[in-house]
């Protein structure tokens, strides 16, 4: 199969600190593909030396079949690329940012410009200058100008950072779309509950991969046991004395909540928390979802 993108062994240093550490993934064209990590796991990166803004240090990786040390404009040209930090014209209206960097790539469709106003919910905005927009609106701004050249690939590092659960859903519905229309997206967060949808997931802890596959596959693999949650009396006191049940396994806080796995009888736990007067209401079996997956890896790994 000849992937969207392919990457092996990619490493970069900066000094004696390893950043990525021999990270390796494929993408397959027409998916989307989640990289999950914690602020500074690498994620940034490991897209700019994709995108040949950053040397690599050791690894060699392809981005539609063009070499990522030696044929970055070419990959530039054919990609659509949302930074983690707002990088438009402050200066410029949203009409002017668009219309600037679509003459940038020589991609010059009024209607293509206009659609993406719509799209992106912008058309009220037009006029108004990019150092004047309200944190989301900047979101989508940065999210339109990486579409506006109709790129093959699009990667998009943190789109839902510090915006609003609604719009976190929008760009979710957009970034959706787009695979559907065959388009390739690389999408980095740190939101383990926004990307259930992508077709496969690579997690990144300490610049290493700690595991990757399809979110159903990762729950399957990494999730061994039972979870449960429960309302506890004191969450730090039922965390510390889970910490030294045997059996109990991850435990962590979630919300007012606290989730665990579990390996034993139901009986046996519930009988346990109630002992020691940790547990009010209920205990819950509950389906594991990709924060308990981190979790559990991080667990493992640190």
């Amino acid at each position: 199969m000849t992937y969207a993108v392919d990457v092996r062994e990619l490493t970069r240093r900066f000094g004696d600190f390893v950043a990525v550490d021999r990270v390796s993934f494929q993408i397959k064209p027409g998916s989307i593909f989640g990289f999950l990590g914690p602020n500074g796991a690498g994620k940034s990166t490991t897209i700019r030396m994709l995108l040949g803004i950053l040397p690599v240090t050791e690894g060699q990786g392809t981005v539609l079949g063009k070499d990522i040390r030696t044929q970055a404009l070419e990959i530039r040209s054919r990609v659509g690329y949302m930074s983690q930090k707002f990088s438009l014209y402050e200066d410029l209206t949203v009409w002017e940012n668009l219309t600037f960097f679509s003459g940038l790539f020589g991609f010059r469709d009024p209607r293509r410009l206009e659609d993406l106003l719509e799209l992106l919910r912008l058309t009220e905005y037009r006029r108004t200058l990019a150092i004047h927009l309200p944190g989301g609106i900047r979101q989508r701004l940065a999210f339109a100008v990486a579409l506006v050249h109709d790129p093959e690939i699009v990667f998009l590092d943190e789109p839902t950072g510090a915006v609003d659960p609604a719009l976190r859903r929008y760009l979710w519905e957009i970034i959706v779309d787009l695979s559907q229309k065959g388009k390739t997206v690389m999408v980095t967060t740190h939101y383990m509950d926004e990307v259930e949808r992508c077709d496969r997931i690579c997690f990144i802890f300490g610049g290493k991969v700690i595991a990757q596959g399809s979110p159903s596959q990762l729950k399957r693999e990494h999730v061994v046991g039972q979870m449960y949650q429960f309302q506890p009396t004191d969450r730090l006191g039922a965390l510390q004395a889970l910490a030294r049940i045997e059996g109990a396994e991850s435990p962590f806080p979630a919300g007012t909540s606290v989730r665990l796995v579990w390996h034993g009888s139901p009986d046996s736990l519930e009988r346990q928390l109630r002992g020691l007067g940790l547990l009010q209401g209920e205990l819950r079996a509950v389906t594991p979802n990709l924060e308990d997956v981190f979790i559990s890896l991080v667990g493992v790994t640190s």
